[in-house]
């Protein structure tokens, strides 16, 4: 039974991996994003954005190494990984921000639960970005 285990996680080992950098990443955003649109009172739009400049560093910083394996740390290797990196999830980040901005902004809408809402999709849509864009082998 181990062994099955242990297969099924060698095989899945990049999605596991993801998918843990990805719930931190994702306790890093809200670590932002909820003091910043519950105590400060602003806008879910703007909060998302100042979340969304934490959550992308730390995301690249663990994603690299941990899960797509890349430890070339020279600037020709991280400068064009970084700038694709920073353009996939310029792109989530943007649905995110205007999923947000209609939701919450503008129809009232509960902007704690439609924060969990877009997360899911952008943590789905930047696994696929990373994958295909910038890490592949």
């Amino acid at each position: 039974m181990w062994r099955k285990i242990r297969i099924l996680v060698e095989k899945y080992w990049d999605i596991l991996t993801y998918l843990i950098f990805g719930v931190l990443t994702t306790l890093v955003n809200y670590a932002v994003y909820l003091p910043v649109y519950n105590l400060l009172g602003l806008s879910a739009a703007v909060s998302n954005v100042i979340a969304w400049v934490a959550a992308v560093a730390f995301a690249f910083l663990t994603n690299k190494p941990f899960v797509f394996k890349s430890h070339d740390w020279s600037a020709k290797t991280v400068f064009p990984e970084l700038t694709k990196f920073v353009s996939c999830r310029l792109a989530s980040g943007a649905m995110e921000t205007v999923i947000l901005l209609l939701t919450v902004d503008l129809l009232g809408w509960n902007g704690n639960i439609w924060k969990l809402i877009t997360q899911i999709l952008v943590v789905i849509l930047n696994y696929v970005s990373s994958k295909l864009v910038v890490f592949k082998k």
